[in-house]
């Protein structure tokens, strides 16, 4: 996915929350062969997955309470959109729930997670650049 050339409206990323990073890097490293590049964001680290030196997702890992309330390993699709506070509005308006409110992922986008309103999830992607 190129980010710099997506339009708004359009997928434009996807992320892996995982219970096991490392299970989960071996995995896709073998699968894909996606590298692992430690990238620091908001007093934490997340992976970016790269192939032939491009990126193509990013993992975090699952914190201890969601995994103890039952979440799992899932990926998240992201549309771009050139206001998160404003597309979360319209998903509230539209029937939606806001799960995550918008908030900024130091030096590369502001993000949401929402769900739709037959219950899908997915996040909102504003770009840093």
């Amino acid at each position: 996915m190129d980010l710099r050339h997506a339009i708004d409206g359009q997928f434009c990323w996807v992320d892996l929350a995982a219970t096991d990073i490392q299970a989960a890097t071996t995995f896709y490293r073998e699968l894909f062969g996606w590298q692992p590049s430690e990238r620091a964001a908001n007093g934490g680290t997340f992976t970016r997955l790269r192939l032939a030196d491009r990126d193509v997702a990013s993992m975090y890992p699952l914190r201890r309470a969601q995994v103890d309330a039952g979440a799992t390993s899932h990926w998240t699709p992201y549309v771009r959109v050139a206001d998160a506070d404003d597309a979360a509005q319209r998903v509230q308006s539209l029937g939606g729930r806001v799960l995550v409110q918008p908030f900024a992922v130091t030096g590369v986008a502001r993000i949401a997670l929402v769900q739709d309103g037959v219950g899908a999830q997915l996040g909102l992607w504003q770009s840093d650049g």
